[in-house]
């Protein structure tokens, strides 16, 4: 069970990282824009409906891969006080009451919307249109890969009641504490409050 619940973890931070380049793209166009409208007087009257379709795409697809890793956002004030067991069982009420519905009715509405959008080429209303329905066909996609994530949590949490602790996640990307970064860089206290004598000045010094 573990293997596979890490296995639709890993293809979750696969498909965010995959779709993660896609903010490089978005910079290099908007760029590229900004020096063509003001430097070349030549705009694009498409770069717009592009980087929207873009950044909507990012967007949608940093979903299942934040959830993969535990980084959406919740009321830590309170929750972080909790025992695992009680995290659990809230995650799972909540899971059941909001998460199911709203992500099931957002998977099922968007695959309508792109098989619509599709049935009729649809496309963006500028002089130079482009085809809007693949990237209306990102929201079904989204979406199941956030119900399949959400799933695989919703394990998560009935092994955490089960055992009182939280099963292991895939990892990525960590922020580094200041404790962490000292170890890294094999700095210690005495050697900073060495160095503070050099930016803060005297006492009485003006």
């Amino acid at each position: 069970m573990q293997r596979l619940l890490l296995l639709v973890d890993r293809v979750s931070t696969w498909l965010g990282q995959l779709f993660a380049w896609l903010i490089v793209a978005l910079t290099l166009m908007i760029s590229w824009e900004v020096f063509s409208r003001y430097v070349l007087n030549n705009p694009h009257d498409w770069a717009l409906d592009a980087q929207i379709m873009m950044y909507g795409t990012l967007f949608m697809m940093a979903g299942a891969y934040t959830l993969s890793k535990n980084g959406h956002v919740r009321g830590d004030v309170l929750y972080g006080f909790f025992m695992p067991r009680t995290q659990a069982t809230l995650d799972l009420i909540l899971y059941f009451l909001f998460f199911l519905p709203g992500v099931f009715a957002l998977t099922w509405a968007g695959w309508n919307f792109a098989s619509e959008s599709a049935a009729i080429r649809e496309s963006t209303f500028s002089a130079t249109p482009l085809p809007v329905y693949p990237f209306k066909f990102g929201i079904p996609l989204a979406g199941g890969m956030l119900l399949l994530q959400g799933i695989v949590e919703i394990v998560r949490c009935v092994q955490c009641i089960r055992d009182g602790e939280w099963p292991s996640r895939e990892q990525d990307v960590e922020e580094v504490d200041l404790d962490k970064l000292k170890a890294m860089v094999h700095v210690k206290d005495e050697d900073i409050y060495g160095l503070d004598k050099y930016v803060t000045p005297p006492k009485g010094s003006t």
